[in-house]
């Protein structure tokens, strides 16, 4: 057989053929396209709704770690709870320290600055509010600084979208700068970002929880030292507090269809909340400062005004000074002082009480003490009359 008579008896594809294949080929291809397209959608989809819900946690979680360390090792007379608000957590906590050997702290940090490791020495505007804090120098026994910083949470709007109804999560270690920790949060329907539990005692039952209205928020810790004859009322009710719930929505930020949620709403317990360190106190105060006496008139009735300054022991040396007592005898009085007619907390620049129980005519002796933690009274002040004209 010849090659010409060969190849003369092989053919290739006629066109119809190939045609065939190609439209094949086309449809086998239109269809590994759409399937790598729907896998890559769900790809994408998966991974957006996974980053949302990282973004949710990882904010809840924050929150929850340290705000169950608010009132650790936070010494008597410092507010725990410094602010509590729908939108805004304000509260004192040993968080951080920066020495290796410290045991109160919850966490060690050795390159944590020093202004962020202790209670605040300059006074703090607080986020979301028209409150500021501290107005005092808080410390532990001894004289030591307090370990305890001040840590605020705040929700506010976020200005870098477009959106109008999205909120970024900050935090704040005193005085430092506010850190973001999550963006594209909105609010859980009608909620408020922090609502609040207080401890409720019953006459026939044991303490309870029961929920803070909302209405009645912001609460302020406005009394300079925590537990002191002041510190009642609205000033008290944060001290009350033991459970935050924690109430918002975290977002993808996509319009429309595109957009999806995921959402939180939990009780965070507040375990070392209503709990302290109760100073020990060591020789009897040092009180250093006169009492001064004038009658006034403020009204048209006299009365008599006393006015001091703070004890030695209240600003330098132990600094212990928790309050002052004041005595008043009627003259000629050959008796004992008896019991203090009043006493003032501490913590103040100076102190001045009128007294408008006088009688116009009456001469009285004042004299007064300073009193520490044990509770130890300082020698009385030098004994001052004074008459009523």
């Amino acid at each position: 057989m010849t090659m010409e008579s060969r190849f003369g008896r092989e053919r290739g594809f006629t066109l119809i053929e190939l045609l065939i294949v190609t439209v094949i080929f086309g449809i086998v291809l239109t269809g590994a396209l759409g399937f790598m397209t729907v896998q890559h959608q769900a790809f994408f989809k998966g991974a957006d709704q996974l980053m949302t819900l990282q973004n949710l946690r990882y904010a809840y979680q924050t929150l929850e770690i340290d705000l169950t360390t608010l009132g650790s090792n936070v010494p008597e007379g410092q507010p725990a709870m410094v602010l509590a608000g729908d939108d805004v957590i304000a509260f004192t906590g040993d968080y951080t320290s920066n020495l290796v050997n410290d045991v109160s702290a919850v966490y060690i940090d050795p390159d944590a600055p020093n202004g962020l490791v202790q209670a605040p020495r300059v006074t703090i505007n607080i986020p979301n509010s028209s409150f500021a804090w501290p107005d005092t120098v808080y410390q532990a026994p001894g004289g030591t600084p307090s370990m305890a910083e001040l840590i605020i949470y705040f929700f506010e709007p976020d200005l870098t979208t477009e959106r109008t109804d999205d909120y970024v999560l900050r935090r704040q270690v005193n005085d430092g700068a506010p850190e973001v920790l999550a963006r594209n949060l909105l609010k859980l329907g009608s909620m408020p970002f922090f609502r609040y539990f207080g401890k409720r005692t019953y006459t026939s039952q044991s303490s309870e929880l029961d929920s803070i209205p909302d209405g009645d928020l912001p609460l302020f810790h406005s009394v300079v030292l925590h537990g002191s004859a002041t510190d009642t009322a609205n000033s008290a009710r944060g001290d009350s507090i033991r459970a935050v719930r924690v109430s918002f929505r975290s977002t993808n930020g996509r319009p429309g269809a595109a957009e999806w949620f995921a959402d939180v709403s939990r009780i965070i317990d507040l375990p070392s909340a209503g709990f302290g360190i109760k100073m020990t106190c060591g020789d009897e105060p040092i009180l250093g400062s006169p009492l001064n006496l004038q009658v006034v008139t403020p009204d048209g009735t006299p009365m008599v005004r006393l006015d001091w300054l703070p004890a030695t022991d209240e600003s330098v040396g132990e600094k212990d000074v928790i309050r002052y007592v004041l005595y008043r005898r009627d003259i000629p009085n050959s008796g004992d002082w008896g019991d203090p007619f009043l006493s003032i907390p501490a913590g103040a620049a100076g102190y001045t009480y009128d007294d408008a129980t006088v009688e116009v005519g009456n001469t009285y002796q004042y004299a007064h003490a300073a009193q520490d933690c044990t509770p130890s009274l300082s020698p009385l002040s030098q004994t001052q009359q004074i008459t009523v004209g």
